[in-house]
């Protein structure tokens, strides 16, 4: 089962449009055009206005970079270009120093967060991205991909 959860800023319309996406899927058919199919099964944690803490920063840094590639800057990753969230000056390249500036001006950030932990999938600042974590989670309910495998690291006693 997806566990996850959302960090959600009211006034950001990508963050309300996704919670709005989370909350049908959890309570109607899914996907939606397919009356027969039931809603989907995970838990939803809504967070409001709070950016998550630097070790989940850095964890969802590693869900939302493709296996075999560059991580993004932090900055770029977690900051928003909006012109609501100019002013900055020099923007933070650690993810304490993001922590602390979303905690000081919530608009710096990109919203919404949403983060399947079992899954291992996240998006920031993007709907599509929330689709996308929403149709894998669709495809293992309806058995189309077979359970992700623990990874159990190979070491000397393996």
């Amino acid at each position: 089962m997806f566990s996850g959860f959302k960090r959600h800023h009211p006034s950001s319309p990508p963050s309300i449009q996704a919670l709005a996406l989370l909350r049908s899927a959890l309570s109607s058919p899914y996907p939606p055009g397919k009356q027969s199919a039931p809603p989907l099964e995970f838990d939803l944690e809504v967070v409001e206005t709070k950016p998550p803490t630097a070790d989940q920063l850095r964890t969802i840094l590693t869900y939302i970079t493709p296996p075999k590639s560059t991580a993004p800057s932090v900055s770029s990753a977690f900051l928003s270009a909006h012109p609501a969230s100019s002013g900055l000056g020099e923007q933070p390249q650690s993810v304490k120093g993001i922590v602390s500036l979303a905690e000081q001006n919530p608009n710096v950030f990109k919203w919404p967060v949403v983060v399947d932990w079992i899954g291992g999938r996240a998006s920031v600042g993007d709907v599509e991205g929330v689709k996308d974590i929403l149709e894998a989670i669709r495809q293992r309910r309806d058995g189309e991909v077979k359970q992700d495998e623990v990874y159990q690291p190979k070491g000397w006693f393996s």
